[in-house]
């Protein structure tokens, strides 16, 4: 590539962005999404460090019709950046990143006694893309498991 040429191949903004491999260790807190008060902005979204967020559209062929965003909580390592910007200590005011306040952060043991489940230290491996003509088109090929 020469200066001012374009690179024509796509670039996942995922794969550029987020931070590679699982999390080294379960954390004090996870962060959790109330859906009824979520408008799926997307204002989390941009800016979490290990993509662990993803956007729900409950109807395809309306974009943006009833949407949330959902939070995967085995790649989750409770940065808290979802929920407001770091700042100084010494300043006294806190920049919200959701401006619906949908956010939260849970002590990860409560979550867990809540949910009957326990979130490992670090979630599984990824699998390869299923093989084979039309795989790709029958399901969305999803790295890590999600719990619904």
């Amino acid at each position: 590539l020469g200066y001012g040429s374009v690179d024509p191949s796509p670039v996942r903004f995922e794969t550029a962005m987020a931070k590679q491999g699982p999390r080294k260790k379960l954390p004090k807190e996870l962060a959790v999404i109330n859906a009824d008060n979520c408008t799926g902005c997307e204002a989390c979204l941009e800016v979490c460090p290990v993509d662990c967020i993803m956007k729900i559209q409950q109807y395809d062929q309306f974009h943006n019709l009833q949407s949330w965003c959902e939070i995967d909580l085995e790649r989750c390592v409770g940065c808290e950046v979802c929920v407001h910007i770091p700042g100084k200590k010494s300043n006294p005011y806190d920049l919200k990143v959701c401006p619906w306040d949908a956010i939260e952060m849970v002590p990860t043991d409560e979550w867990e006694a809540a949910h009957g489940i326990n979130l490992p230290d670090a979630p599984p491996r990824p699998r390869p893309p299923p093989d084979g003509p039309g795989a790709a088109a029958s399901t969305p090929y999803r790295p890590w498991p999600k719990y619904i």
